[in-house]
């Protein structure tokens, strides 16, 4: 298996990774529910996955691929690793019910992210 075949697939991990978390925690808010030990383990998966995602695109831009997608495909990741430590930072790492729902909205807009560098590196 080619490391772009391996990045490709692993952008549909983050895609249904980050629909499960955003559903995940929109069940926990309406719940009346904070995060909870399990969700922020999760959390770091989430990022742990996106890192590692990033770095299999570094590799291909820098040595591997001859393909290079446009400018817009690597915003589109740097906003995908930054997303959950930013509401992380701007929470000051609370775990009330409004920070899930922030959490919720942080997830659904990652989906649109990887939807949009899934496009952009198709084109």
């Amino acid at each position: 298996m080619e490391l772009s075949e391996i990045h490709s697939r692993l952008a549909n991990t983050a895609m249904i990774y980050c629909i499960v978390m955003a559903v995940w925690g929109l069940w926990r808010f309406f719940r009346g529910q904070g995060l909870s030990g399990g969700y922020f383990g999760a959390l770091v998966i989430a990022e742990i996955l996106l890192v590692i995602q990033g770095i299999l695109g570094l590799i291909l831009w820098f040595g591997v691929s001859t393909i290079r997608p446009g400018f817009v495909h690597w915003i589109y990741g740097v906003a995908l690793v930054l997303g959950a430590p930013i509401v992380y930072v701007y929470t000051k790492g609370r775990q009330d019910r409004p920070e899930m729902l922030l959490y919720s909205v942080a997830f659904i807009i990652m989906i649109a992210l990887v939807l949009r560098a899934m496009v952009t590196a198709a084109a």
